[in-house]
C-alpha cells in the first residue's frame, strides 16, 4: 500500500505545477485515480492549493477540475465529483474571491460552471445560482494590463506591516496600487492563448459512435446536411461546366 504522506505531496506538487497544457492536467487526474483510495485526502490539497497559490494558479486548478471529473465519471469513481459538487461554493470563492483580488479568474469560473453543466456534472439550476454568487466580481478588474491585482508578497511588505496580525491573515488581498509581477503576466497570457487555440482546434470537431463505424458516419452526415437541396440552376451549371469541359479536351487533341 502507497504511503499517504508520499501521495499527497506527488499530487500536491502536481497541482502546483498544473498549466495550460491538457497533459499536466490529465497526468495528475490519472494520478488521482490511481489512489482514490484516498479521495478525500487529494480532494484536500485542491482546496489547500486554491488557498495557497497565486491568481494563475488558481484558474489552471479550476480548469483541472473538469478533466478531474471526466475522468472519474470514465471509471466510475464519482467520489470525487461528489465533492466538486458539495464544495464549489468555497472552490469558487478561493478561485475568484469578492474581494476584487481574483477579478481576473471570473471568466475562468463561469466557463468552467459551463463545462461542468454541460457534461452533468452541475444542474442547471446550481449553476445559475452559482453565476448569481459572482455576479460583479469582475468589476474590479482595472482597464490597465499592469494595474492587474494580485496578493501582495509577505517578503516585500514593510515589516512593521508583516509583524501585523490582521495583515498576515486574510484581508491583505486585494490592493490596487500592487502590480501583478511581470512573469506572471506573461504566463497568464500564454496560458490563455494555449487554451484558445484548443478551443479553436476542437471547434469543429464531431462525435463519432465508435472509431471504425463508417456505416453511420458523423462527419460525412454532418457535411450531407450542410448542403443544399439541388435545383434546376445547379443542373444547369453542371451541363455548363461539363460542356466547358468538354470543349477543353476537344482543344487539347487537335
Amino acid at each position: 500500500m502507497a504511503d499517504p504522506f508520499e501521495v499527497r505531496m506527488r499530487f500536491t506538487s502536481q497541482l502546483q505545477h498544473l498549466n495550460a497544457s491538457t497533459t499536466s492536467a490529465t497526468k495528475a487526474a490519472h494520478y488521482a485515480l490511481k489512489y482514490s483510495e484516498f479521495s478525500d485526502d487529494l480532494h484536500s490539497c485542491i482546496l489547500e492549493q486554491l488557498e495557497r497559490n497565486n491568481m494563475n494558479n488558481r484558474a489552471n486548478i479550476m480548469y483541472f477540475l473538469t478533466s478531474l471529473c471526466d475522468l472519474a465519471k470514465a471509471h466510475g469513481e464519482m467520489g470525487y465529483v461528489r465533492m466538486m459538487e458539495r464544495d464549489i461554493l468555497r472552490i469558487i470563492d478561493l478561485v475568484a474571491p469578492d474581494d476584487g483580488s481574483g477579478a481576473a479568474n471570473v471568466k475562468v469560473v463561469r466557463k468552467v460552471l459551463q463545462q461542468l453543466q454541460t457534461k452533468g456534472f452541475l444542474q442547471a439550476q446550481t449553476v445559475v445560482e452559482l453565476e448569481e454568487c459572482i455576479a460583479g466580481r469582475d468589476n474590479a478588474l482595472p482597464s490597465s494590463p499592469g494595474q492587474i491585482q494580485i496578493e501582495p508578497d509577505q517578503s516585500t511588505m514593510p515589516s512593521a506591516v508583516r509583524a501585523t496580525p490582521h495583515s498576515t491573515a486574510r484581508d491583505p488581498v486585494y490592493n490596487p496600487g500592487i502590480r501583478l509581477d511581470k512573469r506572471q503576466i506573461e504566463q497568464r497570457i500564454e496560458e490563455d492563448r494555449e487554451r484558445h487555440k484548443r478551443a479553436r482546434e476542437g471547434i469543429w470537431a464531431i462525435p463519432q459512435n465508435g472509431a471504425n463505424n463508417l456505416i453511420n458516419d458523423a462527419e460525412r452526415d454532418r457535411m450531407w446536411d450542410d448542403v443544399s437541396d439541388v435545383d434546376d440552376d445547379d443542373l444547369t451549371i453542371s451541363r455548363e461546366e461539363l460542356e466547358e469541359r468538354r470543349r477543353c479536351f476537344d482543344f487539347e487533341e487537335t
